[in-house]
């Protein structure tokens, strides 16, 4: 009896450990340039239906994967991305497009009227700036693979488990950049858009400023070149002169060991 429990117990540990986790499948592989398919057909808020093209209008896009019906991060990640767009200085639906990009196929136009009326009430002046497209499961999945984003369904939460970020597109569907988290910095934001627009948004400070900084791909944000070429100049300045103390101590011992 005893030596049947433990295989129970070990038969149990080992399906466990072999389980499927949907937030583990959740993520997003790196596939910088990648082309987005832009005529997959979808249907908007109005429940007309649209392409991804058609909504860029030769534009820079920002797509958001959400769940348009979710009780969780999705309205928080909206209100985020809001937020910074609020606080740079591109102007939504001039500039670029904002989509909310539902993932679940049995969403339709109701849940994403819903979502973006919420999102047009907490920032008047998106309204009518931002759209919000529903489709079918083989079209989600073609813009969701070419992003390289990955989500899987949960039955413990009846939901997709997925994570939060925004993709940056070129007005030809290229993906620029992602930008990770429920609220992107203000400035990432307008460093991502300035290079996804390429040459058609912001002006030439937009441009120079872009010299200043660099994107890290691991953590979806932009950081000062001129500061992280300081931080190696001071560490080789460091080591530099670890070498040189080393290598006189060395002379030094050669020296007196030959008097």
């Amino acid at each position: 009896m005893k030596r049947f429990l433990i295989l129970v117990a070990l038969v149990f540990a080992c399906s466990s450990a072999f389980a499927f986790d949907p937030f583990n499948e959740a993520g997003i592989d790196q596939r910088p340039g990648a082309q987005v398919p832009l005529d997959g057909a979808f249907v908007d808020e109005a429940g007309k239906s649209v392409t991804l093209a058609e909504l860029a209008g030769g534009k820079p896009m920002l797509l958001v994967p959400v769940l348009h019906n979710c009780p969780n991060i999705c309205g928080v990640t909206l209100s985020g991305l809001a937020q910074a767009a609020r606080a740079q200085p591109f102007e939504p639906g001039e500039d670029f497009i904002i989509v909310t990009f539902g993932i679940d196929p049995k969403e339709g136009p109701a849940e994403a009227q819903a979502s973006l009326a919420e999102l047009s009430q907490a920032f008047p002046e998106f309204g009518g700036k931002a759209h919000a497209v529903t489709g079918r499961a083989e079209a989600i999945r073609a813009v969701t693979d070419a992003l390289g984003y990955r989500y899987a369904w949960d039955d413990r939460i009846g939901q997709y488990a997925h994570v939060a970020a925004t993709a940056v597109l070129t007005p030809d569907g290229k993906l620029a950049r992602w930008l990770y988290g429920l609220a992107p910095e203000p400035t990432d934001l307008r460093l991502a858009l300035t290079e996804a627009g390429e040459g058609q948004v912001g002006n030439w400070r937009d441009q120079l400023l872009l010299l200043c900084y660099h994107y890290d791909p691991e953590t979806g944000r932009y950081g000062s070149l001129v500061w992280m070429l300081l931080r190696v100049g001071g560490g080789l300045t460091v080591a530099a002169g670890l070498s040189f103390i080393g290598s006189s101590i060395l002379r030094e011992r050669q020296a007196g060991g030959r008097r």
